[in-house]
Parts: C-alpha cells; sequence; structure tokens
C-alpha cells in the first residue's frame, strides 16, 4: 500500500507509524507534541552564546613559512554545560592551501563556571599583518536537536616577518670579515685605511707600508698593518615601485631585495657600521634610524614586514633627495632596485651625480634566471625566437650596468638565490679596498 506524501514524510520523519494511512490533524498533534516538546527543552538548555567569555593570547610575530600558535579562551559564566562547535575565522593566507578548515574549526565542552583553551595553529603564506576575524560559536542542547549561534570580535594581530633564508650564508661572511680585520691567526690583514699596529716585514709586503722611524729604532724592517675602518654610514635604500612587484620564479623581486638587504645589514653591524633603511617610492614607506648594533636586525625585519610593492613609477628625484637628507655625511647608499632601462635611463642617471659626488653607490638588482634558461634554448623556431629576445634582453642590462659604472657604481646583478651573498661580497671588497 501506497502512502501519501505527507505520511511519508511524517513516517521518514519518524514521528508517524508506516502503516497509517491518513492521519487526522488531531493525530498529528497528538504524535508530533513530544518532539516539539523535545525540540524547546533542548534549545533551552542550549548554553547561550552571548555571555561567553573570549580573550586571545599567544605569540604575535612570526617568520613567513614558520607556524606560530594563538590560543583562544573560551569561558562560561552561565549554569548550562557548553557543547558547542567553533570556528576561528582568520584571513585566507594565515594557511597554506586546503589546510583551513581542519586548521580553523575546533570542537569543545565548557562546563558551568569553567573556561577551556583552544589553539590555533596558523602558517602563513605571505608577509604582513593578518589580523583574526570573528569567532563564531555554535552551541548544541543535550539532544543535539536545536543550537544557538553567535559570533565575537575578539581581536589579535600576527606579523609575519621575512623569512630571511640567506642567513645561512652569515657564518662565511663573517669569516671573511674576520680575516680582513686580522683576526685570524693565519690570513693576512685587509688593506684598509685605519692603522692598526707594526710588525716585522716579510718578502711580498708593499714597501709603501714599511714605517722608516720604526725601522730606524730597532735591528729588523717594521711595515704598517691596517685594518678596515669602523663605525661608517651605510644606508639602505629599497625601491618599492612597480619594477618590485615583477616576479621572478614565485616571489615578487621586492622580496629577494629584503633577504639581501638584512643579510648585509647583519653584516655591517657586526662590521662595526651603522645601517639605516629606507624604502620608498614616491614616498617614504618605511625608515629605520639611529637604531643601536643589536637592534638593528629586529628593527629592519619589523619595518620590512609590512612592506609590498607599489604598482607606481618610482619618483627617482624625491628617492635622491630623502637619501641624501638621510645621510647627510659620507655614506655607502646601496640601492636595490631594477636595471631595466627605461627606469635607469630616464630616472636615476639624470640624478646620480648628486649621489656620487657625496656618496660611495652600490647598486644591487635582481636577475631573471629564466632568461638565461631562454638565451641558451634551441631546437625549433619558437626556441630560437626565445633566444634571440632573451639575448636581447640581457645585452640592454648589461649595457644599463655600464653606464652605471661610468658613473662610479658599483654593480651588483644576481639571480634570487645568488644576490644576498653577491651583495655582502661587494660590500666587503669595498671594505678591503678602503673605499668606505
Amino acid at each position: 500500500m501506497a502512502l501519501t506524501g505527507r505520511a511519508a514524510l511524517l513516517a521518514a520523519l519518524g514521528t508517524l507509524p508506516v502503516g497509517i494511512w491518513e492521519p487526522s490533524w488531531a493525530g498529528i498533534l497528538a504524535v508530533n507534541a513530544p518532539l516539539a516538546l523535545a525540540c524547546a527543552c533542548d534549545f533551552a538548555l542550549a548554553a547561550p552564546v552571548r555571555r561567553l567569555g573570549l580573550t586571545r593570547s599567544g605569540d604575535t610575530s612570526v617568520r613567513l613559512g614558520e607556524t606560530v600558535d594563538v590560543t583562544l579562551t573560551v569561558t562560561n559564566p552561565s549554569g548550562r554545560l557548553l557543547r558547542a562547535r567553533l570556528r576561528d575565522a582568520w584571513p585566507p593566507s594565515s594557511w597554506e592551501p586546503g589546510t583551513e578548515v581542519a586548521a580553523s574549526r575546533h570542537r569543545l565542552t565548557v562546563p558551568p563556571g569553567e573556561r577551556r583553551r583552544l589553539t590555533t595553529r596558523l602558517r602563513p603564506t605571505r608577509r604582513g599583518d593578518r589580523q583574526a576575524d570573528r569567532v563564531t560559536i555554535r552551541s548544541y542542547g543535550p539532544l543535539g536537536l536545536f543550537s544557538r549561534q553567535g559570533s565575537h570580535k575578539v581581536p589579535w594581530t600576527v606579523r609575519v616577518l621575512p623569512p630571511f633564508t640567506s642567513r645561512k650564508h652569515l657564518p662565511s661572511k663573517l669569516a671573511r670579515l674576520r680575516e680582513l680585520d686580522g683576526r685570524t691567526s693565519v690570513l693576512t690583514r685587509g688593506e684598509g685605511t685605519e692603522f692598526d699596529s707594526l710588525r716585522e716585514y716579510v718578502p711580498g709586503d708593499d714597501t709603501r707600508s714599511i714605517d722608516w722611524r720604526a725601522t730606524a729604532r730597532q735591528t729588523t724592517v717594521a711595515v704598517r698593518t691596517w685594518r678596515p675602518e669602523r663605525d661608517r654610514h651605510i644606508l639602505l635604500v629599497l625601491d618599492t615601485g612597480r619594477t618590485s612587484a615583477g616576479r621572478v620564479g614565485d616571489a615578487p623581486r621586492l622580496d629577494a631585495s629584503l633577504d639581501a638587504a638584512l643579510l648585509l645589514a647583519a653584516l655591517a653591524s657586526r662590521a662595526g657600521d651603522r645601517v639605516d633603511l629606507l624604502a620608498y617610492d614616491r614616498r617614504v614607506r618605511a625608515l629605520v634610524q639611529g637604531r643601536a648594533a643589536r637592534d638593528v636586525l629586529p628593527s629592519l625585519v619589523n619595518a620590512m614586514a609590512t612592506l609590498e610593492p607599489e604598482l607606481i613609477e618610482t619618483d627617482a628625484r624625491g628617492l635622491t633627495a630623502t637619501a641624501l637628507r638621510t645621510a647627510p655625511r659620507r655614506s655607502l647608499i646601496v640601492l636595490l632596485t631594477s636595471l631595466d632601462a627605461a627606469p635607469i635611463e630616464e630616472g636615476l642617471l639624470p640624478v646620480l651625480p648628486r649621489l656620487t659626488q657625496r656618496h660611495t653607490v652600490l647598486v644591487a638588482a635582481v636577475a631573471d634566471p629564466h632568461i638565461a634558461q631562454m638565451a641558451m634554448a634551441r631546437g625549433n623556431t619558437e626556441a630560437v625566437y626565445e633566444a634571440a629576445a632573451a639575448a636581447q634582453a640581457q645585452t640592454d642590462r648589461h649595457r644599463t650596468a655600464e653606464q652605471l659604472r661610468r658613473h662610479g657604481v658599483t654593480v651588483v646583478d644576481a639571480t634570487p638565490d645568488d644576490l644576498a651573498p653577491a651583495l655582502a661580497d661587494a660590500y666587503l671588497a669595498l671594505k678591503a679596498a678602503g673605499r668606505l
């Protein structure tokens, strides 16, 4: 025997025996009254959501690519047991793709008058500040038939810092620095211009280093030794204009520039030099000045965390004027920008003499390794055309770098993986040559 639509629905809900053909409304009400009463009781026994107390604690910063835990404390001030599902909402870039649901959803049970702690583990995929959104809680009754739902604003900010992957090169660069500074027992002193001490002449020493007065007072020939100067000023200038937004591999050029700047800052501060930072496109995006050696790196990392490329053309005149105001005395100005012909020839070259007449200037740029791969490609017509285009791009880049060198600028042009150590080597070479 077939059931009518209404009878089938009620039978599916378990509120009507399957064998009944056409129930009367009185029968339906009689059967459903206990269910309705159970639902009402279940709703009434669900702990209220609005009265819950929520607070956060945990870390406020993390390096890109690492994990960080943020603790959420839920306090139940009511007299009912809290059985709930909770969603701790953060921006999508707070997790790797596909892991948000598992990381942000929680189940909890909180007895009356007690509290429980939940941990949300974040693994951000972008630099900058990640701010917590609302916490949504669904409170269930003991039967799970009905629930109450509400949201709370529980502010918290986690700053995602640059990863500083180039710090693996720091020990080798510090060893080279100690070699220049004469603090190794097997290597000679550097060729700086700050007098350090006297020692006995050995074949191969520069005769211009002989101290004739000291030689006259003893029976052996004495030569002066030198060490690289200390307490020099270094200004790191980050170009945050549109060229820094170009992607090389999986990241924008700006990220490689940040990493290189951090390695140089760590090395220079260990060498006893003072390091400042300026980020500029058409206005100042970040400025770090006058930090003690122990505070330089944390200050730079914190300032760089929120930097993003701006899709505007960099004002070279404004950048030069701001750099000159930031470095009023002779300094090493390290400009991390692009070697694209148009921005250099039309923007930087006309104002470059204002920098070079007072300061030592070093330009560091990120090269695309894909261009070198294209230049070597052969095998079919399309690959040959790509190789020709890549060769033309390399020629333009080399011509731009040569124009800068003719103005007395040191140029470092390297791929993202090689830029940081190459920039550190250029700094050490300038220091060894006494140009700082």
